[in-house]
């Protein structure tokens, strides 16, 4: 291509002036991909100033594939300024008042993937004025109506930029209003597409609960729905949650508990949870539902309603108190050890009102070096908590966890940890009282999944891989135009790789298993792994002479040497260090061989005369 580059301007030139608009918006993607080879060449010839007058075109195909082509062109000179090469001006895309109007003209006549195209620009363009972003919006509102989930999600994102300049009240809820029935109907298509449009709408409704307020029946699982749809509409459905829906909510999640997915039942169950901490009115009737599933004695169900309760505990304090009883009979049925860890927190935080607290946690405690650190760590806390409140009933208890926990216990977290306890309940038990049983503030839930700055980073980006994995794209594209560079560098490492191996392989192939050669092996030759290496070694000196059969093959990897037919492979002048260099004890006082490096042994001589007698 390098070569015909100089060849295609003339052509190009004309193509961009043809009659024919087909000619035209084929010549226009053209001028970008002459950029891309060689930028100074379409600066030079003026032709992204001729892409710039073509925006202004009568054809709406050309407006669209110039606006393409122009997108990309700024994309890459911006890409080059991060790098540190200064930026043509040329090549930037600048949307003025007079362009904006021209896109707004073509939108609605141009092609699905133009009219993506030219709302991706269109949220690129900075509003002068409140009036100029509600023009926007009011002619950007028809392509909700479009078939083509793009152009829908790409005509949300520019609503949604430019309604951040729009102060009239009435006019942004009409746009919420409007933007609803769009989204619902993306909910309905295949299911691939139906996770890209719920992972976009998590993001909406990270920014604005209430586009989607009264629809949240439409999100309700279908017993045919892939798992990782499923999970998604879980977390809108907790989001979408309210004191007007929560009682729907609550029956659909509770009757999600009782399917065959262990992993979407203890979603469901979490989001039991979730309802209870979002919403302070609907905590009691969690409470209950929780309380019903514990009674299936569907273990892993049981196990996750422990956690979960928890948490209910850590926002409510002194409420709820009489689930605890019922939560301690489920003790023989935990095995996991988050539902462990979260068991002993929840005795130890009211060791005080159960009366066998000390007897619970001495079944942990008599297991104590078997079980997971997280449960050792709550096993220690909840111990020395009951020793503060009992502490005339918890004096064994606890000197026994302390001896385990800094004696036998291979944590360092947990060792440190009993020290510290031990410390201070050695010296002042007034101060670990005070840190021990200090109040913590009630939890809650995040209102949203990334900073502010990241999720308005985020909305700007929606339609995109960016707003799928809820992550800026710079996270995870590689360096250059979208990633291309690290995609182009790294067959060549392969490629490099794959050749050192198959000469290492073909190099000892020819030294173990060529048998009309032993005549021709020199009685210095070093064998085994250290021809291997000295091969490789070697392969960095260029020889003239090849004498060895296998050359000629080796010669498709570069000018490699595999060492003469006669003569020693040379050593490598370099070698790992003695292990005695970095300190390590002498090896032979333990009947370990000698690692001073022994001189080669000559071959048999059977193995140096010539079996067939050919030579």
């Amino acid at each position: 291509a390098e070569k015909i580059i100089d060849y295609l301007c003339n052509p190009l030139s004309k193509c961009l002036k043809d009659e024919n608009p087909y000619v035209r918006k084929t010549a226009a993607v053209c001028v970008a991909k002459l950029y891309d080879l060689k930028p100074e060449l379409a600066l030079d010839n003026g032709f992204v100033e001729q892409l710039q007058e073509m925006v202004a075109d009568s054809n709406p195909m050309v407006v669209a594939n110039a606006v393409t082509a122009l997108t990309d062109i700024h994309d890459m000179a911006t890409a080059a300024a991060t790098e540190g090469t200064e930026p043509d001006p040329r090549a930037e895309f600048i949307i003025n008042a007079s362009v904006l109007t021209k896109l707004l003209i073509a939108l609605n006549e141009c092609s699905e993937w133009g009219r993506v195209a030219i709302l991706s620009a269109l949220a690129r363009y900075k509003a002068q004025d409140e009036k100029e972003s509600e023009h926007i919006c009011e002619r950007v509102v028809p392509q909700f109506q479009h078939a083509n989930g793009s152009v829908v999600l790409a005509a949300v994102k520019v609503i949604m930029i430019h309604m951040r300049n729009v102060q009239r009240e009435d006019l942004t809820k009409q746009l919420v209003r409007k933007m609803a029935p769009p989204l619902v109907t993306l909910v309905s298509s295949e299911p691939e597409v139906q996770w890209v449009a719920l992972r976009n709408i998590n993001l909406l409704l990270q920014k604005r609960a209430d586009i989607l307020q009264n629809e949240m029946r439409v999100f309700f699982c279908k017993y045919n729905d892939p798992s990782y749809v499923k999970i998604e509409k879980l977390d809108i459905m907790v989001r979408l949650a309210g004191e007007k829906n929560v009682d729907a909510l609550l029956s659909e999640l509770k009757e999600y508990a009782s399917e065959v997915d262990v992993d979407f039942v203890k979603r469901s169950v979490k989001a039991i949870g979730q309802c209870a901490i979002r919403i302070d009115s609907s905590a009691e009737r969690c409470v209950h539902v929780l309380l019903d599933l514990i009674s299936t004695r569907v273990s892993y169900v049981v196990q996750e309603a422990v956690v979960v309760m928890k948490d209910i505990f850590r926002k409510y304090p002194d409420s709820y108190e009489g689930v605890i009883p019922i939560l301690c009979a489920s003790l023989d049925s935990l095995d996991d050890p988050e539902a462990k860890a979260s068991l002993i927190w929840i005795i130890g935080e009211y060791a005080d009102k159960i009366d066998n607290a000390d007897e619970l946690l001495a079944i942990f405690v008599q297991s104590f070096s078997d079980e997971a650190y997280q449960v050792q760590l709550q096993t220690l806390t909840a111990v020395v908590k009951l020793f503060l409140k009992r502490p005339d009933s918890a004096q064994g208890i606890v000197q026994q966890i302390l001896e385990k926990a800094t004696k036998d216990c291979d944590s360092p977290d947990v060792r440190d940890r009993a020290y510290i306890y031990w410390r201070l309940l050695s010296t002042d038990p007034a101060a670990a009282k005070a840190v021990v049983l200090a109040m913590r503030p009630p939890i809650s839930l995040p209102r949203t999944t990334v900073s502010p700055a990241v999720l308005e980073e985020l909305l700007g980006e929606i339609g995109s891989l960016a707003s799928v994995y809820h992550k800026p794209a710079e996270t995870f594209i590689g360096h250059g135009r979208i990633g291309a560079e690290t995609m182009q560098k790294r067959p060549l490492d392969v490629d490099d790789d794959t050749a050192r191996k198959a000469l290492q392989t073909m190099v000892t192939g020819q030294q173990s298993e060529n048998l009309l050669d032993f005549g021709d092996d020199s009685t210095d030759a070093p064998t085994g792994l250290a021809a291997t290496t000295n091969t490789l070694a070697a392969t960095a000196t260029p020889t003239t002479t090849l004498s060895n059969p296998l050359d000629d093959l080796v010669s498709i990897f570069g000018t490699a040497n595999l060492g003469g037919s006669t003569g020693a492979m040379p050593m490598l002048s370099t070698g790992p260090p003695p292990l005695a260099s970095f300190g390590a004890p002498p090896l032979a006082s333990f009947g370990a061989p000698s690692l001073q490096q022994q001189p080669p042994k000559a071959p048999l001589a059977s193995q140096s005369e010539d079996l067939l007698g050919l030579f």
